[in-house]
């Protein structure tokens, strides 16, 4: 599962990126906006800054802008910035790889194989998800999932 410091960057840059080009928002703008404590937001925002994906101004008018095109920008690069992986078991995960506690050989593993397919197709679709797309997708209905 992603912290909650991925998904408040994520909900945060999908207002920068809406407003991409557009103007400065404020902390304040986001934090009201999205329900996210600002102190906590500041550190967020604050960590993309040092990323290279944002920008921000200081003063009575000051705030923050992405600086990259919304359609540059992945879900991945996010994820990156705030995870250690996004893998549900250590012994897929290539980033932080640890061998698995419960089999004593990973190569005939039967649960192995389809979470390595999960964590595969999970890295494709961050890296393929831009910012621009949260902009502009229809909200998923996950209500038929089970």
């Amino acid at each position: 599962m992603l912290t909650r410091k991925t998904r408040y960057a994520m909900m945060a840059l999908s207002i920068l990126a809406g407003q991409y080009q557009k103007g400065i928002v404020t902390i304040g703008q986001i934090a009201d906006r999205e329900q996210i404590p600002q102190r906590f937001l500041e550190g967020i925002l604050l960590k993309l800054k040092n990323a290279g994906i944002l920008e921000s101004t200081r003063g009575k008018v000051g705030g923050y802008y992405l600086v990259k095109d919304p359609k540059e920008v992945t879900l991945f690069d996010i994820v990156s910035i705030f995870e250690t992986s996004v893998s549900l078991l250590a012994c897929v995960c290539r980033e932080n790889y640890k061998s698995c506690e419960f089999c004593k050989d990973e190569s005939i593993c039967p649960i192995r194989k389809p979470f390595a397919e999960i964590y595969k197709l999970t890295i494709e679709v961050l890296r393929r998800t831009t910012l621009f797309d949260l902009t502009t997708e229809e909200v998923l209905d996950i209500s038929n999932l089970k």
